[in-house]
């Protein structure tokens, strides 16, 4: 099995780079954060609140969730574009934060590769928990302003200072958390992508595979 694991925060480009870099190898690719974020509409949609730890892993056990190249489906309905709308964004790291969530979450991650024979796979914890063995280990960052910067082209209704300022909130519950926190893993190749073009980036993850 073929996994390369991709970590880093919001906005230092990671699924860009994992969706370029799994055309090239010929790999699907899977974006886990999407997988949280379904979780997440999920419970906003039933009334639950996303800090009931109980209901929510319940609901997250329950849920048929498919992330693929079509976007993302929860029990058939398309929540591709409501998944990154502010309300899920602003949940989504109180739900990432729970065990069980993320227990079952990892068990569907490793079932996704096992299925396809590997793939690329990005994340928060991709590295370190999922697939410690992968293939391949990269920690993509970049500077917070950069960060920021990005992040606020792709959600047109907040300004940058917001922006910035829900991103350092997300980093704190991210890094900070029990469960699998977000952290650097164990001989990962740690880029920074904040003067880098994509294809700069694929072309020095593409060096590194053997």
């Amino acid at each position: 099995m073929r996994v390369i694991a991709i970590d880093g925060p919001a906005g230092s480009g990671k699924s860009t780079v994992a969706r370029r870099l799994a055309e090239r190898l010929g790999l699907e690719y899977l974006d886990t954060g999407a997988m949280y974020r379904a979780v997440t509409f999920a419970a906003l949609r039933r009334g639950i609140d996303p800090a009931d730890g109980d209901d929510v892993a319940r609901l997250a056990r329950d849920i048929e969730l498919v992330v693929d190249d079509e976007g993302v489906r929860v029990d058939t309905v398309d929540a591709t574009i409501e998944i990154r709308g502010p309300e899920v964004t602003r949940a989504v790291s109180i739900v990432a934060a729970n065990p069980a969530v993320r227990e079952e979450m990892v068990r569907r991650q490793r079932s996704w590769a096992e299925s396809r024979g590997g793939g690329v796979i990005e994340g928060r914890d991709i590295g370190t928990v999922v697939f410690p063995s992968a293939e391949l280990k990269v920690y993509l960052t970049a500077k917070p302003e950069v960060r920021a910067a990005r992040r606020s082209k792709e959600v047109t209704d907040l300004d940058y200072q917001t922006v910035a300022a829900d991103l350092a909130r997300r980093d704190a519950l991210d890094e900070g958390r029990e469960a699998s926190p977000l952290a650097e893993a164990e001989g990962a190749l740690v880029v920074d992508t904040s003067n880098l073009s994509v294809d700069e980036i694929v072309d020095e993850l593409q060096r590194r595979l053997p």
